[in-house]
């Protein structure tokens, strides 16, 4: 299955929050990817995103978001400390 590769924080979380498997975190110089499984349904789950149709739990998007933000920076405090 290929993978969808995606910047931004809040679609990430829709994404996650939607019960898309995160595999990793990708750096790319300063910027990290989050890097999901099943491009067709991230595909489809972004779509709906952008297009303000998105569905889901508030409470679940809150979570992923919290946990997302935590990862990342996380991430990040360790490429500060490698650079």
């Amino acid at each position: 299955m290929s993978e969808y590769l995606v910047k931004d924080l809040y679609e990430a979380a829709y994404l996650y929050s939607s019960k898309q498997t995160l595999k990793r975190l990708a750096q790319e110089n300063n910027y990290f990817w989050f890097v999901f499984e099943n491009k067709v349904s991230c595909e489809k789950l972004a779509n709906d995103y952008w297009a303000g149709k998105a569905i889901g739990n508030i409470k679940d998007y809150a979570d992923s978001l919290q946990s997302l933000k935590k990862r990342l920076f996380a991430q990040k405090t360790v490429f500060h400390h490698t650079v």
